[in-house]
């Protein structure tokens, strides 16, 4: 059975500006500004003067419908976002051999992984910030999606090939994440 209308409201927090035009959406707030566009998506936006943005769509399928709460949760996350910013703490693991991170530009090097000779490289994506201190390495930033890829691409460029990872627990591992940058 299909719904006349599937909508989701989300309540925009004050300090935070959201703007739509033509299904492009920008979120200015404390930390910075983020836009995105969602014109792909078979859904319609707009922003109301009661500082509301609505989320609907029109005798949905369920793809349409399930689009509804996910272009919701992309909204949620750029208010957090540009509100509190996201963090994602990362430990560097090792028993064999020391493990050294450096960060140059966009790109974190790790060397000396599990005694190898050559540097292992993982992608810095978008505006995000890359701190290395000691065993401790913090990746954050406003967007969600580019500080979490970020965080993904360390620790899988430190993944164990070739030799049973039930002894090498060599690595660099997220162990958490939160919203506000300290």
């Amino acid at each position: 059975m299909r719904l006349p209308e599937i909508s989701k409201t989300i309540q925009v927090p004050d300090g935070v500006e959201v703007n739509v035009e033509k299904r492009r959406v920008t979120v200015k707030g404390v930390k910075g500004t983020l836009t995105r566009d969602f014109s792909y998506v078979p859904v319609s936006l707009e922003a109301g003067g009661d500082k509301t943005v609505r989320i609907w769509a029109e005798w949905p399928r369920k793809k349409e419908a399930s689009l509804v709460g996910t272009v919701n949760s992309h909204i949620q996350n750029m208010i957090t976002g540009v509100e509190k910013g996201f963090l994602y703490k990362l430990k560097i693991v090792f028993s064999h051999f020391p493990i050294s991170v450096k960060v140059q530009d966009k790109i974190v090097l790790i060397e000396n992984f599990t005694g190898e000779r050559r540097s292992r490289k993982a992608k810095i994506v978008g505006d995000v910030k890359v701190k290395v201190e000691s065993e401790d390495i913090t990746v954050e930033g406003i967007n969600l999606e580019d500080v979490s890829q970020t965080a993904a691409n360390i620790e899988q460029a430190t993944k164990v090939k070739k030799k049973d990872p039930r002894v090498f627990l060599d690595g660099i591992y997220v162990y958490e994440r939160k919203e506000g940058i300290e």
